[in-house]
């Protein structure tokens, strides 16, 4: 998910999780739970994103216009943090399962009280399904055990609830190259939402390797041109699918169902 990196020092550890100083980037912190890269933030700089799949996910926010927005997986905050610091006027929610995870986030990764940005302990589907229809721009699902997505946030049914929450849903997915995840969540999202959209790096979307693929469901037809603008000029060039290629990446996978 991030770039490779020199061999980094521990400087914290809490249950499963690993606080790293970044030796080539003095300021830069990876947390690690377990052996998965969970987050990465810089202390000195907030709008600094080391992985690309969040850099694709900040795209989307920004091309479709979203002020309202929901992060479902917290880890260190990374993304939402760094649209609070570029636009604190917008409002960013982060909903973490873990309290622990939000501990350490505090203690050694630099989170804190900031404008426009609001971290709650919670399960997201179920703090979700409270919310009013249209209360969010976008939900943005970023969150794993291990390395899957918890199926319950990517149903057909939460799918559905959450087309009724947000104008935009993003799912972070980190598959093999098959891609059985990312295909049936891409179906609950096209049953979910009138128009769908993958990022990632082009081996992944044509299904050549395994990796990040970042899956969005839309009331709204995104920029498309302005999101593959800005796929190409990334420090890790990306590909963008349109709705009129995404009927070829599900190749007919049926969504999860609860």
């Amino acid at each position: 998910m991030g770039r490779r990196r020199a061999a980094p020092e521990v400087i914290a550890a809490a249950g499963e999780l690993t606080v790293l100083r970044d030796r080539e980037r003095p300021s830069g912190r990876l947390l690690r739970q377990r052996e998965m890269e969970a987050s990465y933030v810089d202390l000195a700089d907030p709008s600094y994103l080391d992985f690309d799949y969040l850099r694709r996910m900040r795209d989307l926010v920004l091309a479709v216009g979203a002020r309202r927005v929901v992060h479902v997986g917290g880890a260190a905050c990374a993304l939402a943090r760094a649209l609070a610091a570029a636009r604190p006027d917008d409002r960013q929610e982060v909903i973490e399962v873990d309290p622990e995870v939000v501990e350490v986030a505090r203690t050694h990764l630099g989170l804190r009280r900031t404008p426009g940005l609001k971290v709650r302990v919670g399960d997201g589907r179920a703090v979700l399904a409270g919310r009013p229809d249209r209360s969010a721009d976008a939900v943005l699902i970023d969150a794993f055990v291990g390395a899957q997505v918890p199926r319950h946030l990517v149903t057909l049914e939460a799918l559905r609830d959450l087309a009724r929450v947000a104008g935009l849903v993003a799912v972070n997915v980190v598959d093999t190259r098959a891609m059985p995840g990312a295909t049936a969540i891409a179906a609950g999202l096209e049953e979910a939402f009138p128009f769908v959209v993958a990022l990632g790096a082009p081996p992944v979307l044509a299904k050549r390797r395994g990796g990040n693929v970042i899956l969005a469901g839309a009331h709204a037809l995104p920029p498309l041109d302005r999101l593959r603008s800005r796929a190409a000029a990334d420090r890790s060039p990306a590909g963008v699918l349109g709705p009129a290629e995404m009927a070829a990446f599900t190749g007919g996978a049926p969504a999860w169902r609860d």
